[in-house]
């Protein structure tokens, strides 16, 4: 028996299973904050969006070669903490370097549908499709990134941080066939786990256009 205390009892509970947990998780993190950005379509310019946005945490990077003038990137991440104007800061150096962009952090839209719609079909010349796991750590990507010979033009890239060890990461490149070795090399040294997709029939079906 307890006795010349106060006591409090609580109940609590949760009618919730890990898909919604997904879903409360990604409402819930107010530190995340996304952007569509539109880059010039040559090699080089995928990798310097990255710089700039870096040392914050990607935590999605979306984009699907649609032509050779201009690449819609949807790209989310953290901003710096202990500065509430960081976002702003990133917009702005955004636009100083020529690349337009602007806020879809509060796009319902942008959010719930265009997220996993963006890119779809495109018609890209030596285009070879991989898989990868990335370790979920600061700098896998931006590794990744600058390994990348910059005469090799990233075609797809979709990335969605969910909080394992592993990011899964789907990457399209230009390889002509000039360059088998070359990529053989690349893919050797990376020293990240890979799976070559470019024969997937979903891949055929849901990414390339045949039809042009």
């Amino acid at each position: 028996n307890v006795t010349g205390r106060t006591m409090v009892a609580i109940t609590s509970g949760a009618n919730m299973d890990f898909d919604r947990l997904r879903f409360v998780s990604e409402r819930a993190d107010g530190s995340e904050r996304s952007l569509a950005v539109t880059i010039p379509e040559t090699p080089g310019s995928f990798r310097q969006l990255y710089s700039l946005i870096w040392p914050r945490n990607v935590t999605e990077f979306s984009y699907r070669y649609e032509s050779d003038g201009e690449a819609h990137i949807y790209i989310s991440f953290q901003s710096l903490k202990n500065n509430e104007n960081d976002f702003e800061l990133v917009m702005e150096k955004l636009r100083e370097h020529d690349f337009k962009c602007y806020d879809i952090s509060h796009n319902e839209l942008a959010k719930v549908h265009i997220r996993h719609l963006a890119g779809g079909r495109s018609v890209v010349p030596h285009e070879r499709l991989f898989r990868f796991d990335f370790p979920e750590s600061p700098g896998a990507l931006q590794r990744f990134l600058l390994s990348l010979d910059i005469h090799w033009n990233v075609s797809l890239f979709h990335y969605r941080n969910h909080g394992d060890d592993f990011g899964r990461v789907l990457v399209g490149i230009q390889v002509p066939d000039s360059s088998k070795d070359e990529i053989s090399h690349f893919l050797s040294t990376l020293g990240y786990r890979y799976t070559e997709e470019t024969e997937n029939p979903a891949y055929q079906t849901f990414l390339r256009n045949s039809s042009k």
